[in-house]
């Protein structure tokens, strides 16, 4: 198959609140659904940016899931990953958003919970460039964790890239109990993208120059890519850090953002770019996922990317 990009984890669709304030303990209109998960936002925008992709995960074999699979199939994903479960329905999420930019949300994982090892299909792997996972995969069950565990070697086998998202959910998972969980995917990671806050918590530091140079030191050739939200992001590695600050944005939905940022710098640096253009393509795709409803209605592709870019 020669994927580019894999990843793997929760499946699911949004259903949302179509005003502010509108709480979601009381009946009022909603919208949706919209296909999203995290790791499928990230595969979308991988997608959207030119990278053969796919994602593993699970869905019903319902309405929802065929949102989901119709827009990984639009956006010319392999879908071999993708297992339709029958006795279970779609997962789903139900999101509200405060004024002052928090939002609410009631989830039910269903399928896109459950991972199985059978779901770790060979070909997949096979001359795979690259390797996505996120903390918030492996903090969905123990099962999860192992077949993610279980997929992590089957990549390393395949000589791909290694690249992990903490995506810290505390509750779903401690970050004390993230220390020990996440501590393997960390340690084999080529690309490592996480926020200030979590670096810290993740690597028992009590600053941030010792957390990357404790990072630098066990893997010399790794990225670090520390992102601040719309101030942007610091890049480091051997030969140092840059700095690339974030695109303006008028925030409609900050669902996906992290993801798509995941999704801009990794495709960047498998195509050769410099650390501080694949720092700027990252930006750029998290401020446009911001702009619009719908985790993935804001990952736009190359050309709009690049003219956003231009643009700004």
């Amino acid at each position: 198959m020669h994927l580019d990009l894999l990843t793997i984890g929760e499946a699911l669709v949004e259903v949302m609140r179509t005003d502010i304030d509108q709480p979601l303990d009381q009946p009022g209109p909603f919208t949706g659904p919209y296909p999203s998960g995290a790791p499928f936002i990230f595969a979308v925008q991988a997608a959207r940016l030119g990278m053969k992709t796919a994602a593993i995960g699970a869905v019903g074999a319902d309405a929802f899931g065929d949102c989901l699979r119709d827009q990984l199939i639009a956006d010319g994903l392999s879908v071999k990953g993708l297992k339709r479960i029958a006795d279970q329905a779609t997962g789903i999420a139900f999101v509200a958003y405060k004024a002052d930019g928090s939002r609410d949300f009631v989830f039910s994982l269903g399928a896109g919970g459950h991972l199985s090892a059978d779901m770790l299909d060979p070909e997949l792997f096979a001359d795979l460039r690259c390797f996505h996972l996120m903390g918030s995969t492996l903090s969905m069950s123990q099962t999860a964790l192992e077949v993610c565990r279980g997929a992590l070697e089957m990549a390393r086998g395949a000589g791909a890239l290694i690249s992990f998202d903490p995506n810290l959910r505390p509750e779903m998972l401690s970050p004390e109990g993230a220390r020990v969980v996440f501590a393997p995917f960390i340690a084999a990671a080529d690309i490592f993208i996480p926020t200030e806050e979590e670096l810290l918590q993740l690597m028992g530091a009590s600053t941030l120059d010792e957390a990357i140079d404790q990072l630098l030191a066990e893997r010399p050739g790794r990225v670090i890519a520390v992102t601040r939200g719309a101030e942007g992001c610091s890049v480091y590695s051997a030969d140092g850090r840059i700095d690339a600050a974030g695109f303006p944005a008028q925030e409609i939905d900050p669902t996906g953002a992290g993801d798509c940022f995941d999704a801009g710098l990794i495709t960047a640096l498998l195509e050769g770019k410099t650390l501080t253009e694949a720092a700027q393509l990252g930006n750029a795709c998290g401020a446009l996922t911001v702009s619009a409803k719908g985790p993935m209605a804001g990952a736009k592709d190359r050309a709009e990317v690049e003219r956003f870019m231009r643009d700004n």
